[in-house]
């Protein structure tokens, strides 16, 4: 069973203009709750149990997080902090989605979960990532505007790769970015150089690992919310307030 999760939550989010001036977009409120309150709750109700926070932008605020978050249940909730500023260096330094990877790679010996903190994925989903192998997962969903993201190409179910905003369509199997990982990820991380837009991209290191046929693609059944833009926080609370009339 897989308990250990990783959250990148180190940037400042700066699509969220005004609201992440003076925080994490991760603390961004809604319904009176920081996002990243209920990327924890979700995980902890799909069974995770020991969570590793890579952060960077106002620590001191994620500090402050931590000291006033209850987890749903009263199951042992370990939560952790990796500050990837200290170790990588600024943002201006270095950079990029497989970032948090280089900054816990001496920390994990086993396989985790890994999540970007600025998602909400469902417990059922996340509990279907839950998978007890040697192989590495990618969470895949279907979307009408697949050019805007990166796109899976599959084999059965297995990854081939990964094609990043295509201008010619080639599917609609989006990459949500939500991962399985096994230790050997880390492996990949030195043979990986900058993308074209200057920063180190996760999806280089699946993509290694899915030329060895040690990647496979699990579909999201139920729903993937990204926190990102402003306009995502009205969303998102009608959203909640959905799904909390749902469960009256």
């Amino acid at each position: 069973m897989v308990t250990n999760v990783v959250i990148a939550a180190a940037g400042q989010g700066t699509r969220m203009l005004h609201l992440s001036k003076d925080k994490p977009k991760h603390l961004i409120e809604v319904n009176g709750r920081p996002f990243l309150a209920y990327v924890l709750d979700n995980l902890f109700l799909a069974g995770y149990r020991d969570v590793i926070l890579v952060v960077g932008y106002k620590k001191e605020l994620m500090d402050d997080f931590k000291s006033n978050y209850t987890a749903p249940g009263k199951e042992k909730f370990e939560i952790s902090f990796v500050n990837q500023f200290e170790i990588l260096g600024p943002k201006e330094k270095i950079y990029g989605t497989a970032c948090p990877l280089m900054c816990i790679k001496d920390d994990i010996k086993e396989q985790f979960l890994f999540i970007g903190g600025d998602n909400l994925f469902s417990v059922e989903d996340l509990k279907e990532m839950n998978v007890d192998d040697s192989f590495n997962y990618v969470a895949g969903l279907v979307n009408d505007k697949p050019e805007n993201y990166g796109v899976l190409i599959s084999n059965g179910e297995y990854l081939e790769k990964i094609i990043e905003k295509p201008k010619e369509y080639v599917g609609n199997l989006i990459n949500a970015g939500l991962y399985k990982f096994s230790p050997e990820v880390f492996s990949k991380l030195p043979l990986i150089n900058k993308s074209p837009r200057g920063e180190f991209e996760i999806t280089d290191v699946i993509s290694l690992m899915s030329k060895d046929k040690k990647v496979k693609v699990k579909i999201i059944k139920d729903y993937w919310k990204d926190f990102g833009k402003p306009e995502d926080v009205e969303e998102l609370s009608k959203f909640l307030n959905d799904q909390n009339n749902k469960g009256k």
